[in-house]
């Protein structure tokens, strides 16, 4: 597995995320994102074939918006709650409805609670422990329980064609995963009940490849969300969006697409050292 080496100290303790990083999580161009109702759709789709009811616990949750997502299209169905070490966006998850837990993931004991689910969007490259964190979200699920991954995919289309100056090679992400080391990091706590290959964006592609691996401002970030998301939502890009569809479908069948997600299942004789 790639990781960063060294780590500087405000991405290992996660006060960025608290501090500059809460702008980005913050921005109206970002929360619009995130609060639309095509942000989530694939992750949605994942979560709903393995889970369809059950007390979730979203770890990294930020603003809530997957829990909030997931909360308004399948109603009563879920007991939902998200925790996060960034105050402000957690703030902001409540303010949607979204019930939130404050701090460090690894030192809660959420009161001997037991989950059905627990989910890690985009969240695992961000930690200097990964392996920790899947161990104590086997440790917090039932027999059975289901821990759902999505990380950048390292052998995607896009680091073979750009490397370096793919945007998401950057200071925040502190470990890079394939498929292959994915697996390796479960390790005893979990079997592994589906791998599969999601999403794929080629105006960052373009867009990285013309500017040469220039940095990236936060605010750029969030601007290009807003324009995916929007390109999403146009019913007169219908015609694109099927051509679109094809092709990160024959990209996911040769491991290209831009993400790895994993489900992973924690065994029904599961027991921590």
């Amino acid at each position: 597995m790639l990781f960063a080496n060294p780590v500087p100290a405000e991405f290992a303790s996660g006060q960025y995320y608290d501090t500059a990083g809460a702008e980005y999580y913050l921005s109206p161009a970002k929360l619009e994102s995130d609060y639309a109702a095509v942000r989530f759709e694939r992750e949605l789709n994942l979560f709903w074939r393995h889970c369809q009811s059950g007390a979730v616990l979203d770890v990294g949750c930020s603003s809530g918006a997957f829990l909030y997502q997931l909360n308004h299209r399948s109603p009563g169905s879920y007991e939902i709650l998200g925790t996060d070490v960034s105050g402000a966006p957690l703030g902001y998850a409540e303010s949607k409805g979204v019930p939130v837990l404050r701090g460090d993931f690894l030192t809660h004991d959420f009161g001997g609670k037991k989950f059905d689910a627990v989910t890690f969007w985009a969240v695992l490259e961000h930690l200097i422990e990964p392996k920790r964190f899947l161990d104590k979200a086997a440790s917090i699920l039932k027999p059975g329980g289901k821990c759902f991954v999505l990380v950048p995919n390292m052998k995607s289309l896009a680091v073979r064609s750009i490397g370096k100056r793919y945007r998401y090679v950057y200071p925040q992400h502190l470990n890079y995963f394939t498929a292959a080391t994915l697996k390796k990091l479960v390790g005893d706590s979990f079997e592994v009940a589906e791998i599969r290959f999601t999403h794929f964006n080629p105006i960052v592609i373009w867009q990285d490849w013309r500017r040469g691996g220039a940095e990236i401002s936060n605010q750029e970030r969030g601007d290009l969300l807003k324009r995916t998301t929007a390109y999403k939502e146009n019913v007169a890009m219908k015609p694109v969006k099927a051509v679109y569809r094809v092709t990160e479908k024959a990209l996911a069948m040769f491991g290209l697409a831009d993400n790895v997600a994993a489900v992973l299942r924690k065994p029904a004789s599961y027991k921590r050292d």
